[in-house]
């Protein structure tokens, strides 16, 4: 819930309330729309001064780049957890600058989708141990991924992303999952 506003937090809240202006106008409430609080409530509010919740502004319209954890059946997952799925193709990354290796993915998803195949099996290499102690980041294109895959124009022709079974790279490859096309 919160701490209470102390009086002169309320009255500073109350004072910056006043001069906001909503991005929508509120509808005006209607005696259906109001709920009478119940007895537990109506004792709480008795006992300390609490100021109204006020509705959190509205966010500007901000384009989200799509959620690809759950568009997959149990069939799909079933198979790629046991290593059953024979990846149409193999993206490896090794040896990539950030620069090279994003160019090269969006090459092959693009190649991917127009030749309509399904499983990508992504070889990103093993993101690095904790202990290491290198003096240079490792692991950049990994970390990048979800990233790259979310926010490229083929995100919508992704159907899901999932960790490779040890049998095609484990922790350092990936199965990108496409949409079957329409």
């Amino acid at each position: 819930m919160g701490r209470r506003l102390g009086p002169e937090e309320a009255n500073a809240w109350a004072q910056l309330r006043a001069t906001v202006r909503p991005l929508r106008p509120q509808r005006p409430l209607t005696t259906a729309s109001v709920i009478a609080p119940s007895a537990p409530m109506k004792a709480k509010a008795a006992r300390s001064p609490m100021v109204a919740p006020v509705a959190s502004p509205a966010r500007a319209a901000v384009p989200v780049a799509r959620s690809t954890a759950n568009t997959l059946d149990r069939t799909w997952d079933r198979k790629l957890t046991t290593g059953m799925v024979t990846p149409d193709r193999t993206i490896d990354l090794h040896g990539h600058t950030l620069a090279s290796a994003h160019a090269l993915l969006d090459h092959q998803l693009d190649q991917a989708i127009r030749l309509g195949e399904r499983t990508i099996l992504l070889v990103t290499g093993r993101p690095p141990r904790k202990e290491s102690e290198r003096p240079h980041a490792r692991g950049a294109i990994r970390a990048a991924i979800g990233d790259w895959l979310q926010l490229s124009r083929h995100a919508d022709a992704i159907a899901a992303v999932r960790g490779a079974h040890p049998r095609h790279g484990g922790a350092g490859a990936l199965y990108v999952i496409l949409r079957r096309r329409r």
